[in-house]
């Protein structure tokens, strides 16, 4: 997955808290880089709503290897290819 759309939004999410804008709601986000790259942990709330997205994003495994929690691939690649900073 390095190397993809979903990479590239991934890396363009600012760092620590903030808020975007998904599917006509918005969400706090959170994005935490650790371990010099190799760890990307992203966790977003809807505001007023409970919905979650919730996942981690190993770079160094299998070209990128993406881990979501309790929800599929489908739903974090989508939340983060289309999420939109304010």
């Amino acid at each position: 997955m390095n190397g993809s759309l979903f990479f590239e939004r991934l890396l363009s999410l600012p760092e620590g808290a903030g808020y975007v804008h998904y599917n006509g709601k918005r969400y706090l986000l959170r994005k935490e880089t650790l371990l010099e790259g190799r760890l990307i942990k992203l966790y977003a709330e809807a505001l007023g709503d409970n919905d979650i997205i919730s996942g981690n994003y190993y770079t160094t495994l299998k070209n990128g290897l993406l881990k979501p929690c309790e929800m599929s691939d489908e739903k974090v690649i989508d939340f983060v290819i289309h999420a939109k900073t304010d």
